[in-house]
């Protein structure tokens, strides 16, 4: 068990504290709240499960190196944890030579995440640019990049069944309506998902053995904040992403950050996560409301960002539409419908569009084998990051015409580019995920996922985003309603600056104050 921080005595563990850290085991009893004998032994039976196909290395004890990441290591002062065989990793850049050089103690703090889909990455690059700019020294360490670790291998499992029901939901709607909707909905949502994810978890406390348990973790997806617990970091924080309450996220023994005062509610009570029941509420300590997870770059520029978007709109300059296509490469048909509509106001000099596709280069080959017309108007910036950097830099003073599409291999650069992107756009289009949070408008196409509805609410209630629109009619309703109104854009902007001016856009460095404020208040 990890050492808990006990919040009224000067670091010390009183006795109250001892008292949870003796609780029941994780799977047996969450927040109080006991699981039944038939649910536990699900729970064993999954981690047996892949115990049996993956194996158990609970008693190895990996190698640990440390390198700069090649591609945000600059932008972001991120440095790749690599454990195991270097080569045996994901992110290992044979050029960078990692060798085992020794932590930051003093400021170092770990960000903890997986590659599932593109959002728990964003969400790790937010953290790690607030880091940054605090002073701090953040480590990037993602679970699912260990390939010859058992955690890496359940990890893998469970990501390509999410990636294939994803990309399943797009394409039937019986599928989405009788399994994925209900899954995303209601099932994750249940204390027993959490009870065998716990066990599973088990599985992947090895990669945390070697490296120092007092550097601070803020972890932005449950996995590896499990993960950390079990294997006795002692400064825990679980970065929850979505506005819908459910237990998979929930990591016993770390602290839970939200986005939102209407996820602080469902979560504080454990609302609706074991049908009617009344259940035991999280303790006050454990769960804390920060605002949303956003990059320092982003949340400086509002003010100056919003305000060229304001000039642009009363100038008459093509207003910049910024498409991003999530990690899954799902909603593709929307998007050629987007792009479809837009054409003609892109040809009048009404609009301009940015398309970035991520690593799916299949997906801009499509569209534009799918779109009369398309290729005439593109120009493509492919695989070159400073090409990327360039443009998104002249983008903030300078004109933008045409279709812009965008492509990189690396998944690093893939996701950033949507963040570089943003800053210098006047509508962000996307699925109410991650992005639902972000300091820019933004118009909501159809979700992924019923849990995902609700980040296009609660943008839509502090006035950052569109309801959203959940068939492509409504989606290009919506785009008239950008181009030709002249107040829409303009309103969202000053919305933005007032929410940045309440701390709404304040998540990341609350986050990594609550990390490092454990590990000081422990010393």
């Amino acid at each position: 068990m990890p050492a808990l921080l006990c919040r009224g005595c000067d670091g010390y563990l009183c006795e109250k504290e001892k008292e949870r850290g003796k609780m029941a085991e994780k799977s047996k009893v969450i927040f109080g709240n006991p699981m039944t004998a038939g649910t536990y032994r699900k729970a064993v039976k999954s981690k047996k499960k892949y115990a049996k196909k993956f194996g158990d290395d609970s008693k190895a004890s990996y190698p640990v190196a440390i390198e700069k990441n090649p591609y945000i290591g600059d932008l972001l002062g991120v440095r790749n944890i690599l454990v195991g065989e270097p080569a045996q990793n994901a992110h290992y850049d044979p050029a960078a030579k990692a060798q085992r050089e020794e932590f930051d103690r003093e400021r170092g703090i770990i960000v903890g995440n997986i590659r599932m889909g593109f959002g728990h990455y964003r969400i790790s690059m937010a953290i790690a640019s607030a880091a940054k700019s605090m002073g701090y020294t953040p480590y990037w360490m993602d679970l699912n990049s260990y390939r010859q670790t058992t955690c890496t291998k359940v990890i893998g499992a469970q990501n390509d069944l999410y990636s294939l029901g994803s990309r399943l939901s797009g394409k039937s709607r019986l599928f989405n309506r009788l399994v994925w909707e209900p899954m995303n909905y209601e099932g994750f949502r249940k204390l027993s998902y959490n009870a065998a994810d716990q066990k599973n978890a088990e599985l992947m406390a090895p990669v945390y053995a070697n490296i120092p348990k007092d550097i601070p973790v803020v972890a932005t997806h449950v996995w590896p904040a499990q993960a950390a617990v079990h294997a006795g970091m002692h400064h825990v924080v679980n970065a929850i992403p979505d506005n819908w309450p459910m237990a998979l996220h929930f990591a016993e023994g770390s602290v839970h950050t939200i986005q939102t005062h209407y996820a602080y509610q469902g979560y504080r009570i454990l609302n609706g996560m074991q049908g009617k029941d009344v259940l035991k509420p999280m303790p006050e300590e454990d769960l804390v409301y920060t605002g949303h997870y956003i990059d320092h770059e982003l949340v400086a520029n509002i003010e100056s960002d919003c305000a060229a978007r304001c000039a642009r709109k009363a100038e008459g300059k093509p207003m910049r539409f910024l498409l991003t296509i999530g990690g899954a490469g799902a909603q593709k048909e929307i998007f050629a419908a987007i792009i479809k509509s837009l054409l003609p106001a892109i040809r009048e000099k009404r609009a301009a569009i940015c398309v970035n596709v991520g690593d799916y280069r299949n997906v801009w080959e499509e569209l534009i084998k799918e779109i009369p017309g398309l290729a005439a108007v593109s120009r493509e910036h492919f695989d070159s990051w400073s090409e990327t950097e360039r443009f998104a830099r002249e983008a903030l003073t300078g004109d933008v015409k045409g279709v812009h599409g965008f492509w990189h291999k690396n998944i690093f650069e893939a996701v950033y580019c949507t963040n570089l992107l943003m800053r210098s756009c006047d509508v962000l289009v996307t699925k109410p995920s991650e992005l639902a949070f972000y300091p820019v408008p933004k118009l909501f196409i159809k979700r992924v996922g019923g849990h995902e509805q609700w980040g296009a609410i609660h943008s839509a209630e502090i006035g950052d985003g569109t309801l959203e629109c959940r068939d492509i009619p409504h989606t290009i309703q919506m785009l008239e309603l950008f181009l030709e109104d002249g107040n829409y854009l303009k309103d969202m902007c000053d919305n933005i600056v007032a929410n940045k001016a309440a701390g709404i856009y304040d998540g990341a460095y609350r986050v990594v104050e609550l990390a490092m404020q454990a590990k000081e208040a422990k010393r």
